[in-house]
């Protein structure tokens, strides 16, 4: 039995310690919002929160989030960078398919959490990992860039304006 706490919630579950996050997750937590992308790590639709770092749940065992903070896509709005995130997500109309943008959220969320005022550079480092089909990189940027220019993440040093 393996105690996680996701989305600020406890839960006992009872798989195999090398069962991948994404699967248990998904079928068997039911949150849904985190995607299957390619399993191998490489394209970021399976992004999460493990203690506000964003890690690969599809290949991050389950036995590696015991005792750590897991967020999700669904509660990421109840962080007020990640709230912010979504707005500008909306506000510039950044999803076209939208199938990855549950992993650029949550990867974008954690760079604002560490970088005040991210440059293009940290931006792209930041979400290289996540891989658009749809190519809307630049409204990605754009967005990431209005929530930093709003300051909702004001508290955080690296990358702020001198």
């Amino acid at each position: 039995m393996t105690s996680l706490n996701i989305n600020g919630k406890q839960h006992e579950i009872d798989l195999p310690e090398d069962t991948p996050l994404l699967w248990t997750l998904r079928d068997h937590v039911g949150l849904t919002g985190t995607k299957f992308g390619c399993g191998m790590a490489l394209c970021g639709a399976c992004t999460v929160h493990l203690d506000g770092a964003p890690i690969r749940s599809c290949i991050t065992p389950i036995s590696a989030a015991a005792g750590k903070k897991v967020t999700t896509i669904e509660a990421i709005a109840e962080d007020n960078i990640g709230h912010a995130v979504q707005e500008a997500w909306i506000a510039l109309g950044v999803p076209q398919c939208g199938y990855c943008q549950a992993g650029q959220i949550m990867s974008a969320t954690a760079l604002l959490k560490t970088t005040a005022k991210p440059t293009d550079k940290e931006i792209d480092d930041a979400m290289s990992g996540n891989i658009c089909r749809c190519g809307t990189y630049t409204r990605i940027r754009a967005a990431i860039k209005q929530v930093a220019a709003k300051g909702v993440n004001k508290g955080v040093t690296k990358g702020a304006a001198k």
